[in-house]
């Protein structure tokens, strides 16, 4: 039996999974990044969940190790270019410091491609050769599965879809993301922002019995929702409708037999999923418009598994 593992970097738990060729997990563990102390300190608690995953393994083959990290980085030099949320990364050539330090191949990707890789092959997405997967959390990102492969572009910066602009004069958050993008109008943070916004002018809503400004999230936003608030439902219906605009531009563009959704805003479901595929509906041409559009059913073990799944197809595509 051959084995792969996957790793996951997030800025506060770094997690790995021992993972077989069907995508079940066998051995798995999570510690925290402890990302103040550095890219090099990391490097070592990453190298040490590897050996923990190798000594899991019981002598049995592995094929390789993938680490799925947040972006910009280039999987084909293996270099973070930077990461926001984590100090000291900047250019770091994160693939050779892990090779370095075990027996195997060792493959990096983003985080969003990596979780399309492991929809694809351990999940909704098995057996297809064209499909697409979107993360809407904190921000929007995602990955295209084209004819059987991970589509990356130059120097691997394919498919950051949250930045596509889908509003000129929409939005302009005072961050990176740009002005009017899918991201500024329909992630997490920005839906937290514009409903604490709207606390703060007097708006009349069960949030104000649910949270304060400062601390709502998507998830007070899906429970107000359910009371019949009207400023929740709003704001939800709002990013659904410019959900459905960016679906549109997708499916025109890579034509999937299927788009996966995760990430937490997803977990709002229906309400966010609803009002995008009624866009999908009157804005796609004919051919596009019955592409379902899926919640991912792989939950949190999503990123260990795209990790190790991008380490299996790294190597039987090599």
């Amino acid at each position: 039996m051959a084995f792969a593992i996957g790793i996951d970097l997030g800025g506060t738990h770094l997690r790995a999974a021992l993972v077989d060729r069907e995508g079940e997990i066998l051995a798995h563990e999570r510690i925290r990044t402890e990302a103040h102390e550095g890219a090099e300190a990391v490097v070592g608690r990453i190298t040490q969940l590897i050996n923990t995953m190798i000594a899991a393994a019981n002598g049995e083959t592995i094929v390789g190790v993938g680490i799925a990290a947040p972006g910009p980085l280039n999987p084909f030099t293996g270099t973070v270019i930077t990461m926001p949320n984590l100090p000291g990364w900047e250019n770091f050539p994160l693939r050779e410091r892990i090779a370095a330090n075990v027996p195997f191949p060792v493959v990096l990707g983003n985080d969003a491609n990596l979780a399309a890789v492991g929809e694809w092959l351990f999940g909704g997405g098995r057996g297809m050769q064209n499909m697409i997967y979107v993360t809407i959390s904190t921000g929007v990102g995602g990955g295209v599965i084209c004819d059987g492969r991970l589509l990356l572009g130059y120097n691997g910066f394919a498919a950051e879809v949250g930045h596509m602009v889908l509003d000129p004069h929409g939005f302009a958050p005072a961050t990176p993301t740009p002005a009017g993008s899918w991201e500024a109008l329909a992630s997490g943070t920005f839906l937290a922002y514009h409903a604490a916004e709207a606390m703060r002018a007097g708006t009349e809503t069960v949030l104000n019995q649910l949270t304060t400004p400062d601390a709502v999230t998507t998830h007070h936003l899906d429970l107000a929702a359910q009371q019949g608030d009207e400023l929740a439902i709003r704001l939800i219906e709002n990013a659904g409708f410019w959900s459905g605009i960016a679906f549109v531009n997708l499916l025109h563009m890579f034509s999937p037999e299927a788009i996966f959704v995760g990430g937490g805003v997803s977990n709002l479901g229906d309400r966010l999923l609803n009002p995008a595929r009624a866009e999908i509906t009157k804005r796609a041409l004919p051919g596009y418009r019955n592409v379902p559009i899926h919640q991912t059913k792989m939950g949190d073990n999503l990123g260990v598994l795209g990790a190790a799944a991008y380490a299996f197809s790294s190597v039987e595509f090599a």
